[in-house]
C-alpha cells in the first residue's frame, strides 16, 4: 500500500490538500455540516455502514458492542449521515495512451483521481471509481470508510488504456446504475462524438447529479507543434494519414478548439462544471488552482 500510495499521492502534495475542501453547489444526497446541504430532513434512517472513531466525533452514534469485543472504536454512520456520494469515472480508451513528453493522459487522469479520492475520503465522504471504455465499464460503489482508499488505489494502479471510445454507452449505463444524486467526475479526453457527450451528460444532469468534466489532453493535441512530415496513426481504429504539420496546423487548431468551447458551452449550459487540464500542467497545479477557484465560488 505504502508503495502505491507514494507513485499516485505526493506526500507534499497532500499536505497542501489537507487544507483545501471540496464542496458541492447543488444539492446532494447527504450533508456535512458547513459543508454539504441534504433534501432529506425528519423522517427515518437506516444503518448504512462502520467507520473509525476520530477525535472529535459524537459520542452518540458510538457502537458499544464492537468496543467491547475489539477494544476498538467504531461509529455506526446512517443513510442519512453519509456524506457527498462521489463517483470518479476514468477513461480509459486506447487514445487516453497518448503521450508527447513521457507522461500519458491515462497517467494523469490516475493521478487526479487518486488526489480527489484522498480529499473526498478525508472529509468523510463516500467515493467511488468507475474506469470505462468500449461502452462497458469496472463500478467500485462508494463508500467512505478510511481503509476503502486502499481498494480505488489498486484498481488505478492495474488501468490499462486499451480499446475503442464508447463514451456515451458507458456513461448511460453508470448513470442508470447510480440511483442516489451525488456528484460525478469525469477524467476523460472527450475523443468521441460531441452530442453523444452532450447526452451522456445530460443523463446525469437529468438525474440531478453534480458533474465536474477534467479534459484531460496532451499539449500537442491542442498545439500541433508537430515539424516533421510524418504517417499519425489513430490509437483506437489504427487509420494512418500521412501530412505536413505545418500545412494544417492553422486550421487544426482551429478546429479543436471550436471542439472544446462547444464541449464548455454545453457544460454551462447544463451547469456542469468543465476544466481543461493539459498534461504539461503539474496536476497538483491544475487541482489546486481548481479547488481554489470553486471555494471562492461557493
Amino acid at each position: 500500500m505504502a508503495k502505491t500510495s507514494q507513485r499516485l499521492l505526493d506526500p507534499h502534495f497532500v499536505s497542501k490538500l489537507a487544507r483545501l475542501d471540496l464542496r458541492a453547489r447543488l444539492v446532494v444526497d447527504g450533508f456535512l455540516t458547513g459543508l454539504h446541504k441534504s433534501p432529506y430532513h425528519g423522517f427515518s434512517v437506516e444503518f448504512a455502514e462502520h467507520r473509525q472513531y476520530m477525535p472529535g466525533d459524537p459520542l452518540r452514534h458510538l457502537d458499544w458492542k464492537v468496543l467491547a469485543k475489539s477494544d476498538r472504536k467504531y461509529l455506526k454512520q446512517y443513510e442519512e449521515e453519509t456524506n457527498l456520494r462521489a463517483t470518479l469515472l476514468i477513461d480509459t480508451s486506447a487514445s487516453m495512451s497518448y503521450s508527447s513528453h513521457g507522461l500519458t493522459k491515462l497517467d494523469y487522469a490516475r493521478q487526479l483521481a487518486a488526489s480527489l479520492a484522498y480529499l473526498m475520503l478525508r472529509q468523510k465522504d463516500a467515493v467511488g471509481m468507475y474506469a470505462f471504455a468500449n461502452g462497458r465499464g469496472e463500478l467500485i460503489p462508494p463508500r467512505s470508510t478510511p481503509s476503502h482508499l486502499r481498494q480505488l488505489l489498486v484498481l488505478l494502479e492495474r488501468l490499462e488504456a486499451a480499446g475503442g471510445t464508447d463514451f456515451a454507452s458507458s456513461l448511460h449505463a453508470l448513470a442508470e446504475r447510480v440511483k442516489q444524486r451525488g456528484l460525478i467526475v469525469i477524467l476523460s479526453d472527450l475523443l468521441d462524438d460531441t452530442e453523444r457527450i452532450a447526452s451522456a451528460i445530460h443523463h446525469f444532469r437529468h438525474r440531478k447529479h453534480e458533474v465536474l468534466v477534467f479534459h484531460v489532453l496532451d499539449p500537442q493535441e491542442t498545439t500541433f507543434q508537430f515539424e516533421r512530415e510524418a504517417t499519425y496513426i489513430d490509437l483506437e481504429s489504427g487509420d494512418r494519414v500521412t501530412t505536413r504539420p505545418q500545412e494544417l496546423r492553422v486550421d487544426y487548431r482551429s478546429r479543436v478548439k471550436g471542439w472544446m468551447d462547444k464541449i464548455r458551452e454545453f457544460c454551462v449550459e447544463k451547469q456542469a462544471d468543465y476544466v481543461a487540464v493539459s498534461t504539461d500542467t503539474p496536476y497538483d497545479r491544475a487541482l489546486l488552482e481548481y479547488l481554489s477557484k470553486r471555494a471562492r465560488l461557493l
